[in-house]
């Protein structure tokens, strides 16, 4: 049970560090692609954005934390626990928003590929660090 919650620990930073990298392109879209707007303005614009920003953000953190988590094993045991933090990251990520009451089917829709993409991430890199660890 303490490895599933060090697992489940790695998923919360991954979701800690995607939602910082949406904060950070908020910033920066505020200040210097599109600045000069009322708040309600970009409140609006974060909606539309920041399940993209998950995507595309969350490709690389969920690599790495796939990559992360091989190493705490040994092989297939190490792609078990890629996926564990994957799946814990899906579970506290639908908990949220359906009790934000923000799941719609435009919603639905992207994460399910925000989803399937850390999917794939944090399965390639359990592969590319159980890779590593042989080669050493």
């Amino acid at each position: 049970m303490g490895r599933v919650a060090w697992l489940a620990g790695v998923a919360i930073l991954v979701m800690v560090a995607n939602v910082a990298v949406s904060i950070l392109y908020m910033v920066l879209y505020s200040y210097l692609i599109d600045p000069g707007h009322d708040a309600q303005y970009y409140n609006e614009h974060i909606k539309i954005a920041a399940p993209y920003s998950s995507i595309v953000a969350g490709i690389p953190l969920m690599f790495l934390a796939g990559w992360w988590v091989s190493g705490w094993w040994e092989g297939k045991t190490a792609v078990k626990a890629a996926l564990v933090v994957w799946l814990a990251y899906v579970l506290i990520d639908i908990t949220v928003l359906v009790a934000a009451g923000l799941l719609t089917t435009r919603i639905a829709i992207v994460f399910a590929v925000s989803f399937l993409t850390k999917l794939g991430a944090a399965y390639v890199g359990a592969l590319t660090g159980i890779a590593r660890a042989k080669s050493q």
